[in-house]
């Protein structure tokens, strides 16, 4: 009876323990402790992160990788240091990652839209470039049924088109919209989303990506290497700029009287960013011409809306290559070169 009772009194504290193990279980991530070059970056194991009440602890089965990463590890533009989850000298979160697809593994007190097992996809402040990540339940919803892990993690590019031309630039069915950076994370997506409105797309990549920006539902392609499209005549009702590589005039002077620039870039550093918000404002009290600058906020609702955009056939992504999770730095090198055709990812999970 004794036994039985010291067993009895030793299995909560057996229990604890386990519970303590998991929690603190080594998990493998990509680590960077300060500023740099992709080359900063370390394959380590880490403790496993604790959802908050919030949060939902997902396994991480492929994450997504964009410029906006390679700002993140480097440091610059330095604006991105004053994020919440930056830090002047140093990193304020030590895994860098957003987008990300995997399964619930746990979730916390608070959260009732997820359990565990779920298929999800969305986007972590932080933490993405490892085997788990907790991540606000905000920021993630169930992941399309037709896509694969690996294609649900390269949604991220696509929220941003999705709010660039549907809130910022307030895209209407049948209006004439050029793209400039179509073959690129961005672009790709804001082809297919401009389609899904019903506008009438053209494309500005360089030649080697026409084919592909044609497949993806552009009706007219410019080349830049051969072309230019203020010289070309044509007019448009709506210009989403996804490289911020010409003068704010040079796009101007290609809308309608009342139409709209819409850029998500300013450049690969703050100054120019600032310069370039500056002109934006300036320009816009003498003209018509409505010009706009914005960053991309994720939220479940926008996830929701893209997942309906995918399941129901209008749009997909398109993945240029695939990592394992040792060669997030490769894959941050590749990004950070600027000519990225559609998106790249990380395998994490089999």
């Amino acid at each position: 009876m004794d036994t039985i009772n010291d067993m009895n009194k030793a299995l909560p504290a057996a229990i604890t323990s386990i519970a303590a193990n998991a929690v603190t279980t080594p998990m493998r991530a990509i680590v960077h402790r300060r500023y740099g070059t992709p080359d900063v970056l370390a394959f380590e194991e880490v403790e496993r992160p604790v959802p908050g009440d919030d949060e939902v602890l997902v396994r991480v089965h492929a994450a997504g990788v964009n410029i906006g990463d390679h700002h993140v590890v480097t440091g610059t533009p330095y604006v991105v240091r004053l994020s919440p989850h930056g830090g002047l000298r140093h990193p304020g979160s030590p895994v860098p990652g957003m987008a990300l697809a995997g399964r619930v593994e746990a979730v916390g007190a608070k959260v009732t839209t997820f359990r565990p097992g779920d298929a999800v996809y969305g986007h972590a402040p932080a933490g993405a470039f490892a085997d788990y990540a907790a991540v606000p339940a905000q920021r993630l919803a169930p992941k399309p049924a037709n896509l694969s892990f690996e294609e649900a993690a390269a949604t991220s590019s696509a929220i941003t088109a999705l709010q660039g031309l549907r809130d910022v630039g307030a895209i209407q069915a049948g209006q004439k919209v050029l793209i400039n950076g179509a073959s690129g994370a961005v672009g790709s997506w804001a082809i297919q989303i401009a389609k899904a409105f019903g506008a009438e797309v053209t494309a500005v990549c360089s030649g080697r990506n026409a084919d592909m920006v044609r497949a993806l539902g552009a009706d007219a392609v410019v080349d830049y290497t051969k072309e230019d499209f203020v010289a070309g005549g044509a007019r448009f009702d709506l210009v989403f700029d996804t490289v911020g590589n010409r003068a704010i005039a040079d796009f101007a002077s290609v809308l309608n009287p009342t139409g709209t620039y819409v850029a998500c870039t300013g450049g690969n550093s703050s100054w120019r960013w600032l310069l370039r918000q500056a002109k934006v404002s300036l320009m816009s009290l003498f003209t018509r011409q409505k010009l706009k600058m914005f960053i991309v906020s994720p939220n479940r609702a926008d996830l929701l809306t893209l997942k309906e955009l995918v399941e129901a056939g209008k749009a997909k992504p398109a993945i240029e290559r695939q990592y394992a999770l040792s060669e997030v730095a490769d894959a941050l090198r590749h990004v950070g070169q600027g000519h990225t055709r559609g998106q790249v990812v990380i395998r994490i999970a089999n």
